[in-house]
């Protein structure tokens, strides 16, 4: 290149590089000589205001630390305020929760009530005055006097709790507790206490005290099904909030703390010791004197006994939340806040339901150490037509029939062997029963004994383990994990079919380690009878205004059902599973002369027992266990589970016009000896429940094990004796197990996988 560069272009060119080296040289040192003299400037302006000896670490050094432990602070409160304040970008957000909702059973009677109604009728200042004091000595007693959070209260408390090693006392202010309730759940996290603090404080910017204080009295819980103190005022003492006395105000006002705990129709002792402690909050905060209150000690309010009364209030829970959803697919100019809904519940059913449970749970509860039930009957396009979330709503609001999820155990096979059905097998294909292992996990069956080569039909009978895990490794076909890949195929069965919880993807998958709600695991069985269509729960089948007109319906609005699997499929898993309440697991769900189908499951260590079974009209799941996880003592899915189904079942079909199940047919007259225990022939051959219920588990103990061997042996000698043949010797016993277990255990001994495996 120098070549083709004259070299006059070379000069030029150097002293145009060592001039722009110059004039860069001469900014710098400009740049630095200004910057020394600008700072010798500033240092000789910043040393007028120098201080020194005891009155900088007096003055300077804590207002500078301050300055700066504030500023961080204001960042960290910008940064937390941020995800409170988002809960308030509804425009809405005041009649966000602001539904009154009145429930109607499908024959259209009424059967409860849901939501908050603002009766406008008694504006705050016609409260009494005892109710107001009532609420403010015991919740907020500065209410008036803070900005939404009321420091010393909050303090107060935190030492009263330290003193008493627990939660004795709340500080929480009423602003507080209001802007939980409109925007915040229950839930016990600091996350949620800096959410309410900010959000107290943003309501305390945008309504006056005595807003927030009639809001507050107007959506807070009471207890029974009922918001606001007007509504406790009708639901316990009959009679509206203006009229209520000092004792049923104190009352009133002590269900803030726990409704459910201080209820009176379930505790009424503890609501009046609740009752009392409001009353000397009112002397001690000044507002009465003891005089005044001296006659509510002497004259405890009384409430109205609500025993009786049969609402069916995990229903209506689970309804009112179908409902809030439901209106938030309304058009947002639709304001509209009192609906009339007519349900699908038949409380014929409702009322079977619930008598079954407790029954089973009254007779066998403490036996089988079990607590807790939970049941679904759906119609076969998912309408719920009964609901029992638990024992006792008034012991425990948490419906154990929507909200926990529970292992299923073998109930959860129908969708495996379903997904082999839609892969090439057929109901009559043949799989080896015997040892098989994914990694270091080998199921066993119960007993720890193989049967051999045996078809679907007599795996989903007998409840085998290891078949379902063979077919998902079949499934998988040549991939490189063929297991993962077969239980992908399971889990995509079992979506179609409406299952929405998680399904991890885990190697005892196929035999029900993944947790399901009893709801979504009884409609999704609705697949089965309803030719491959798969539909979703439901609860609403029309909604109104309060006016009566009419604003959605479920045949018309609702989602329709798709078909999740071919007709014939589903019919031949009705064949197959038909089987098992005839001679397999769940022979106790048996009915007489109609069509059932369905499937037990009990999961590792007995902790849940389940049998989820359809006919030609309905489906419907029952589940046992306990809260806490705890086992029941050998419980299985065709004890109590299938006996509590078959009392509930044959009460649904009463005057109901039977349908067959395509691959079963019309079903039929159970044979004598064919008839569960539970089920005998009255002098006209019709069958009758018998008094006779499932007993406590059988137990073989040392002595009785024992005493069946030397009775073994006593008829060994005895046919040696007497000489008799192998043609003609009598019969024997099989096992000693067969002799110590009643039929209906030995029937549901193939469902409960030992308790060495996670799950069956």
């Amino acid at each position: 290149m120098r070549q083709f560069i004259p070299a006059r272009w070379k000069q030029k060119i150097q002293h145009v590089m060592l001039d722009l080296d110059a004039r860069i040289d001469s900014t710098l040192f400009s740049s630095g000589k200004g910057a020394r003299e600008l700072y010798e400037r500033f240092s000789t302006f910043m040393d007028r205001f120098y201080v020194g000896r005891w009155k900088r670490w007096v003055f300077i050094e804590p207002l500078s630390e301050a300055a700066t432990i504030g500023l961080g602070g204001l960042i960290l409160m910008l940064a937390l305020a941020v995800p409170a304040f988002r809960e308030t970008a509804d425009d809405d957000w005041l009649k966000k929760s602001d539904l009154a909702v009145s429930f109607l059973d499908r024959y259209g009677n009424p059967i409860g009530n849901r939501g908050i109604k603002h009766n406008d009728s008694i504006p705050l200042e016609d409260f009494p005055d005892n109710l107001i004091k009532a609420t403010l000595a015991t919740e907020d007693r500065r209410f008036y006097d803070h900005f939404g959070i009321d420091i010393a209260g909050t303090g107060r408390a935190l030492v009263t709790n330290a003193q008493a090693g627990g939660v004795r006392q709340g500080g929480s202010s009423i602003t507080q507790q209001l802007a939980k309730n409109l925007f915040l759940n229950n839930e016990r996290t600091i996350e949620r206490k800096v959410k309410e603090a900010f959000l107290a404080i943003w309501l305390e910017t945008r309504l006056t005290k005595n807003e927030i204080l009639k809001l507050y009295l107007d959506r807070a819980y009471m207890g029974g099904g009922t918001f606001g103190v007007d509504g406790a005022a009708h639901f316990y003492f009959n009679k509206s909030a203006r009229d209520v006395t000092l004792a049923e105000s104190a009352m009133l006002a002590g269900l803030f703390k726990a409704p459910t705990k201080y209820a009176p129709h379930i505790n009424l002792p503890a609501a009046r010791a609740r009752a009392n402690v409001v009353l000397d909050n009112l002397v001690d905060a000044g507002f009465m004197t003891e005089g005044q209150v001296f006659g509510a000690r002497r004259n405890p309010a009384v409430a109205v006994d609500r025993r009786d009364e049969n609402s069916p209030n995990y229903y209506l829970d689970y309804a009112f939340d179908e409902m809030r959803k439901l209106v938030d697919t309304f058009p947002k100019s639709y304001t509209e806040r009192v609906f009339v809904v007519r349900t699908a519940i038949d409380m014929t059913v409702q009322r079977a339901a619930e008598e079954a449970v407790e029954n089973q749970l009254r007779q066998f509860g403490r036996d089988y150490h079990a607590t807790q039930a939970a049941t679904v009957v759906a119609d076969l396009d998912g309408g719920v037509r009964a609901m029992v979330g638990g024992r006792d709503y008034g012991a425990s609001q948490f419906n154990r029939a929507v909200d926990a999820m529970r292992q299923p155990g073998s109930s959860f096979k129908p969708y495996v062997y379903t997904a082999a059905l839609l892969n090439g097998f057929t109901p009559n294909s043949k799989i080896v029963d015997g040892p098989v292992c994914i990694g270091n996990w080998c199921p066993q069956n119960y007993g720890h004994s193989y049967s051999g080569s045996v078809t679907l039909t007599q795996a989903i009978t007998r409840s085998i383990n290891v078949v379902p895990v063979k077919i998902s490794i079949a499934l998988g076909g040549k991939s490189p994990n063929p297991a993962k890949a077969g239980r992908v195929k399971i889990t995509e069965v079992a979506r179609r079919f409406g299952l929405t919880a998680p399904l991890p993807d885990t190697p005892s998958m196929p035999i029900g380690s993944d947790e399901v709600t009893v709801l979504e695991h009884a409609v999704a069985y609705a697949t089965f009878p309803n030719k491959g269509k798969s539909v979703k729960p439901h609860a609403v089948l029309e909604v109104r205004t309060g006016a009566g007109d009419l604003v959605w319906r479920f045949d018309r609005d609702g989602k329709k059902p798709v078909q999740a699997i071919p007709a014939s499929v589903a019919a031949d898993m009705a064949g197959m599973m038909s089987h098992v309440v005839s001679e397999g697991t769940a022979r106790r769900a048996a009915i007489d002369g109609i069509p059932t189908a369905g499937k037990t499951g009990t999961t590792n260590a007995y902790r849940d027992a389940w049998f989820v079974g359809y006919t030609g009209n309905f489906t419907c799941a029952v589940w046992y266990g306990n809260d806490d996880y705890s086992p029941t003592n050998r419980m299985t899915g065709g004890s109590l589970p299938a006996q509590t189904w078959h009392d509930i079942m044959v009460v649904a079909h009463r005057g109901v016009e039977v349908k067959e199940i395509a691959g079963v047919g019309m079903g039929a007259k159970l044979p004598q000896a064919a008839q569960p225990a539970h089920v005998a022939a009255n002098a006209n051959g019709a069958s009758k429940i018998l008094e006779t219920k499932p007993g406590p588990p059988p137990v073989l103990t040392k002595r009785g094990a024992d005493i069946l061997v030397r009775v073994e042996k006593l008829l060994d000698e005895a046919s040696k004796t007497a000489g008799k043949t192998s043609a003609s010797e009598p019969a024997r016993p099989t096992s000693s197990s067969a002799l110590a277990f009643p039929d209906n255990y030995v029937a549901a001994a193939g469902d409960q996988a030992p308790s060495a495996q996670r799950k069956n």
